[in-house]
């Protein structure tokens, strides 16, 4: 190595890497990203996922920047997941998440590969400003983010989206 150059630098591994999880959906970009965002009450594992669990009544995402996420519960208790941060329909979007002890943010990519063939990917981010005790924390699963248990999650609430995607929608019967 030549005296003038300094020495390479090594990569340093990030101390609270994201969660990337990923699937595929035999669907167009254009259903799999509306079934996603329009019909996230249907899809969405509220039991056990959610803060009302079975009282869960609906899921809302406001489709626009600034836009809340949220759950209503039976009763009309509304519990605030987040805010819309990117609105880039169909392609992605990302959202503060206020369900860990500190805000954290989550986004969804949608990537067409074929006609009828989209990639959904998951990155959960920020894990940074979570202290080492609330990164231990059972979430909805036990073991929080050092159990792997958002990474076991997001892996079942991406799977329940391909599978809303992929399920066709009946089609009103033809009257003679």
């Amino acid at each position: 190595m030549p005296a003038d150059r300094p020495p390479p630098r090594r990569a340093t591994p990030l101390r609270r890497p994201p969660i990337r999880e990923s699937t595929l959906v035999r669907s167009d970009i254009d259903h799999t990203f509306d079934v996603c965002v329009r019909t996230l009450g249907v899809w969405w594992p509220v039991q056990p996922f959610s803060a009302g669990k079975d009282r869960v009544r609906d899921i809302t995402l406001e489709r626009r920047v600034g836009g809340g996420v949220y759950e209503t519960w039976e009763d009309g208790t509304v519990v605030v997941w987040g805010e819309l941060l990117i609105w880039q329909p169909p392609e992605r979007f990302a959202m503060t998440w206020t369900s860990t002890a500190a805000p954290t943010e989550v986004e969804l990519t949608f990537t067409a590969l074929g006609p009828l063939l989209t990639r959904v990917a998951v990155e959960h981010r920020g894990w940074e400003a979570l202290s080492d005790a609330q990164l231990s924390e059972d979430c909805a699963v036990p073991g929080g983010y050092t159990g792997g248990a958002y990474r076991t999650g997001w892996t079942v609430i991406l799977g329940r989206l391909a599978n809303a995607a992929e399920t066709p929608h009946p089609r009103p019967e033809r009257r003679p």
